[in-house]
């Protein structure tokens, strides 16, 4: 197991009955964790867990409660994701725009591990704040190594030769087959840059400016990085999340 840091916040509510844990949202902010469990105080919110950048992993809420981390959320048929997640917060004073640490990335590797082992949560269910929240939340950001994190059992990534596969061409029905909310087309499209080809993602350094202009509203994905998506959507459509 884990070593953790208990320092219980009061914000939290018993999940839904037949509310079963089927996801793993991760996050970052822009706070060291001490500075971020104040924060959560002052707000009036709180997740799970929180890993700062030296590793250590503080527990504020039992996995067994409600966390209020994810908001107004939609996947894969979820709405509400504080229902059926479980919410990490990783310290990234950038935002996530910046390399993460190598001690709090294992550190995720290990927690995360722990947790989707004992919910068997699908991997096409650990997913970022940005995918679940694409109108409104840019993190973990652009930097956060999900490709890695997929091949030490954390996640899901694709395999390009599998664009073959997918005759869909339509953006929007090959979002939806991944998970994603695409009332928002632009932003749907961005979040799932963000995840999978943050190339095309802009760099804000300015992190309160990035906090209220998540997206460009007339983002349109390229047509050349379409084969990717493709793949991702071919990957995630048969891996069928457990109910």
């Amino acid at each position: 197991m884990t070593k953790v840091i208990q320092n219980f916040l009061p914000f939290y509510d018993e999940r839904p009955n037949g509310a079963k844990v089927r996801a793993l949202v991760l996050h970052c902010s822009a706070h060291a964790a001490t500075d971020m469990i104040e924060v959560l105080r002052e707000r009036e919110l709180s997740s799970h867990y929180i890993i700062d950048t030296d590793g250590a992993v503080w527990q504020l809420v039992s996995e067994t409660k409600r966390a209020w981390h994810a908001g107004e959320s939609r996947w894969r048929g979820m709405h509400m994701l504080n229902q059926y997640s479980v919410g990490i917060e990783l310290c990234s004073l950038s935002l996530g725009q910046e390399t993460y640490a190598p001690a709090q990335l294992r550190s995720l590797i290990k927690l995360s591990r722990q947790i989707i082992r004992h919910y068997q949560i699908p991997a096409v269910n650990v997913v970022a704040h940005s995918d679940i929240a694409p109108t409104r939340k840019p993190d973990p950001g652009i930097a956060f190594p999900w490709r890695m994190l997929a091949q030490k059992g954390v996640g899901c990534w694709y395999d390009i030769a599998d664009a073959e596969k997918m005759a869909e061409n339509d953006v929007a029905i090959l979002l939806a087959q991944i998970g994603y909310d695409v009332s928002d087309l632009a932003a749907a499209s961005y979040a799932f840059c963000r995840h999978f080809i943050p190339s095309l993602v802009a760099i804000d350094k300015d992190v309160n400016h990035l906090v209220d202009n998540v997206y460009p509203s007339d983002f349109v994905l390229p047509q050349p990085y379409l084969p990717i998506l493709k793949a991702c959507a071919y990957r995630y459509g048969r891996l069928k999340p457990r109910r």
